[in-house]
């Protein structure tokens, strides 16, 4: 068997098969738990419109940060001239480097990322909005990188397979690397959805599993559904797949997991996001349409690095 084989078999494990396990293995015990009160129920709403605008707003800013980590590298490189667009990157010009910072992305959105889950778990942010945004931004770019190393392992075309290239990377090299980037995806989401649960918050407690499964659903996965039509704008025009393809994957990769394991310990009482005061969608919705404004005037002619 091939190392691809085992990749893909573990890339079904991590993005279907475990959720799906551990979501049916919540339903059984918690089947016969009392259903959740549901106070508020527009201010509600209201959270959950703002976290997916929050969700579109931290997707496409952490992809800009991506692309901009790709092309600046380049353009300190002599013989490469990149060009900076709002879905993509390109170069002219030769240098063996530009297949090594094919990788750089990658590294800058896992770190971008792993800075925000550092602020979250520190309890920056002085309101559960803010927080709110910190937990996309964690989010966004802690799996907009893991799925990337797979990606790589099976593909030496990827940005990550083309840097794994350059360094000599071996076949059992890529294989274990891999396989600890999936083994990574249930980890993290597990951590974010805890960091959801206890710092987004207003005053009215939602007890047990069922509460928490609701709030999640609320502030988690209803809002990364929403939120992905509005996400492709940002990317058109392209080739639809890769409109649609890399918006799902980052989404589902923590989303299903996260909502998946809802059920289990320490994720009991919770507070109820909406509790406290009406969430207001204004900023967040300015933020995303001058955001859409800069990709799609600016970025989308393309900027030149040169």
């Amino acid at each position: 068997m091939t190392g691809g084989y085992f990749v893909g078999i573990a890339v079904l494990l991590v993005l279907v098969v475990g959720p799906a396990a551990l979501g049916l293995a919540g339903w059984f015990k918690t089947r016969r738990a009392p259903p959740a009160p549901q106070p508020g129920g527009s201010v509600r709403w209201r959270w959950t419109l703002m976290s997916a605008l929050l969700y579109v707003f931290a997707f496409n800013l952490t992809f800009f940060i991506q692309e901009l980590f790709l092309v600046l590298p380049k353009a300190l490189t002599p013989g490469l001239r990149p060009t900076l667009f709002h879905n993509n990157h390109r170069w002219e010009g030769e240098n063996p480097l530009a297949s090594l910072f094919q990788g750089t992305g990658a590294l800058a959105t896992l770190l971008a990322g792993g800075f925000c889950a550092w602020l979250l778990w520190r309890g920056s942010g002085k309101s559960a909005a803010a927080r709110l945004l910190l937990f996309w931004m964690a989010y966004s770019g802690i799996f907009m990188a893991l799925p990337q190393v797979a990606i790589g392992a099976l593909s030496t075309q990827s940005d990550v397979g083309m840097a794994m290239a350059y360094l000599g990377t071996t076949q059992a090299a890529k294989l274990t690397a891999a396989l600890l980037a999936l083994g990574a995806i249930p980890l993290f989401a597990g951590w974010l959805r805890q960091r959801l649960l206890d710092q987004v918050g207003g005053v009215d407690r939602i007890p047990g599993p069922t509460g928490s499964k609701l709030l999640l659903f609320e502030l988690a996965a209803l809002p990364a559904v929403l939120a992905l039509p509005a996400i492709f704008l940002f990317r058109i025009p392209r080739d639809w797949t890769e409109v649609v393809l890399v918006p799902v994957v980052v989404t589902i990769a923590g989303v299903f997991w996260m909502q998946a394991g809802a059920w289990r310990p320490g994720a009991g009482s919770v507070k109820g996001a909406g509790g406290a005061a009406a969430a207001s969608v204004a900023w967040p919705l300015c933020a995303v349409a001058a955001l859409l404004l800069v990709f799609q005037l600016l970025l989308r002619p393309g900027v030149r690095f040169y």
